[in-house]
């Protein structure tokens, strides 16, 4: 079999990796070409990589983020209280393992759903699978459900998520259909997979907005049990882009 033919075969079996590795390293003269065994071996890593770049844009594009965020551009500036040692144990992703939650809480405009963003890309880059979701959005997601019947079917889907990303918690009133919804996708995933919750309003202020005492009790219970606390201060992050250089949030 020559080289041409060798192309093809990788081609037909869809290894991508192969093929331009394999196309690469002809190119190199011939006395700079691998011997066989450190070709099969350079053949085969590219190819593993490749597959795990494909995977980490495959999980990266079912995610629907809102921002393409990364952990390593989040400002630490002092006004933010932000604490770099707890962002740093959060971006080695190993709380999805724990099954743990995240808040975020702040004033609008000051990063919550950058660093939401940044860790559910930082999940992605292993393969981790990620949902992000407005809750505004979500709700009538769910709304709909209801109302065709599918509603079991979407919250299936929102229970499998390693990490699901819920955006914007407390912006609109809860409806008791809706708060039942809620109650059922966190008692879903408790115990089995991580949330993260962004939210203008305090955690202190989440049992009013819910404004069942019953059902308040069951949802925060279950989301309270082992969860990390993110507090943001200061002013908007967009109104000092604003006022002075560029930043990253």
């Amino acid at each position: 079999m020559n080289q041409q033919e060798t192309l093809q075969q990788m081609k037909a079996l869809k290894l991508s990796g192969m093929v331009t590795a394999y196309q690469n390293i002809l190119n190199l003269p011939l006395d700079m070409q691998p011997m066989a065994d450190q070709l099969l071996a350079q053949l085969l890593d590219a190819e593993h990589l490749e597959r795990l770049n494909r995977k980490t844009l495959g999980c990266i594009r079912a995610a629907h983020f809102r921002y393409q965020a990364i952990v390593e551009e989040i400002q630490y500036l002092p006004q933010r209280g932000l604490d770099k040692n707890l962002l740093s144990r959060l971006a080695d992703t190993s709380f999805i393992k724990r099954s743990e939650n995240v808040f975020i809480t702040g004033a609008t405009g000051c990063g919550k759903s950058y660093i939401a963003s940044a860790l559910g890309y930082q999940a992605c880059q292993i393969g981790i699978k990620v949902g992000y979701f407005s809750m505004p959005k979500l709700l009538q997601k769910l709304q709909f459900a209801r109302a065709d019947g599918s509603i079991i079917k979407e919250l299936a889907k929102l229970e499998k998520l390693n990490l699901l990303i819920l955006d914007d918690w407390g912006l609109q009133p809860l409806d008791t259909p809706a708060k039942l919804s809620l109650l059922q996708l966190i008692e879903d995933r408790h115990g089995k997979n991580s949330t993260i919750i962004t939210s203008q309003l305090p955690v202190a202020q989440w049992f009013d907005y819910i404004n069942e005492p019953t059902l308040a009790d069951a949802i925060l219970d279950r989301l309270m049990q082992q969860v990390h606390r993110i507090e943001l201060k200061g002013e908007s992050m967009r109104k000092s882009r604003k006022n002075d250089n560029p930043i990253n949030p």
